[in-house]
């Protein structure tokens, strides 16, 4: 089996349509899952929301999700400066205002984490585990920085044995690393990556007998067409050199 998972699209459509439209092309990929944070910081929330559910991609509920479906008081981002703060709250209370009731309850159907069995749960093999931040919140940077002890405490927490994989975004900055025999993978960002290559990261995972291989894949896309959206919305001018700049002007700072 080999899987497509797509994380943090942030209500960018044209990287959206670009990652799917690669996807699409690749003839071996047998099912695709999302890790959340559809919306915020670019003009499209409802419109990706839409084209996920007529894909019937399933997928998980990232922090901007459950927070903009539950009406929460902030989106969950984490941010360096005061203006970096103000910038936050702006993007979160336009996409609050700008999502439709049908987008909205989407959103709050989306589960906290998903279990996938590649060999079907009849026999013994590996068990991937999307969530969004760790596996107690989805507000939670899982940063490649992160001690073995803390890994080794999220995958006993999640259920994981060895030979199991663990997959996460939320910090925009793709990476893998294997801890006690769990691989842990961030999948990295669709529609707003901040590890300076602006193109959209998305992950290619295929199982079988031999193990699990991982992708990092980037794809370009036309990101003035994002810009130019942002530019003529509400939205912060900021957040279109965000992705201009492949995070390098990245605001809020994830870490």
């Amino acid at each position: 089996m080999r899987y497509a998972l797509i994380s943090d699209i942030h209500a960018n459509l044209p990287a959206l349509r670009a990652v799917l439209a690669d996807i699409d092309e690749r003839t071996d990929i047998d099912a695709i899952y999302h890790l959340g944070d559809l919306t915020g910081y670019a003009p499209w929330p409802n419109e990706v929301a839409a084209l996920l559910r007529e894909r019937a991609i399933p997928g998980i509920s990232g922090n901007y999700d459950s927070t903009v479906a539950t009406d929460y008081k902030h989106c969950g981002c984490r941010a360096d400066t005061p203006h970096d703060e103000e910038l936050s709250h702006l993007s979160f209370e336009w996409t609050r205002s700008h999502v439709t009731a049908e987008t909205k309850k989407y959103l709050g159907s989306l589960p906290f984490r998903l279990d996938i069995r590649p060999f079907g749960g009849h026999v013994s093999g590996p068990t991937i585990t999307l969530v969004h931040g760790n596996q107690t919140l989805n507000t939670v940077y899982v940063t490649a920085d992160r001690s073995d002890s803390f890994l080794e405490k999220m995958a006993k927490d999640l259920g994981a044995r060895a030979e199991d994989i663990i997959c996460f975004g939320h910090t925009h900055k793709p990476w893998q690393r294997v801890v006690g025999g769990v691989q842990f993978i961030n999948t990295g960002s669709v529609g707003r990556p901040k590890d300076g290559d602006p193109r959209a990261c998305y992950v290619s995972l295929a199982i079988d007998g031999s193990g699990a291989r991982v992708e990092f894949v980037r794809v370009a896309y036309d990101i003035e067409e994002a810009a130019r959206a942002i530019h003529e919305s509400d939205l912060p001018d900021e957040f279109a050199e965000v992705l201009r700049s492949g995070g390098a002007a990245a605001l809020p700072t994830e870490r």
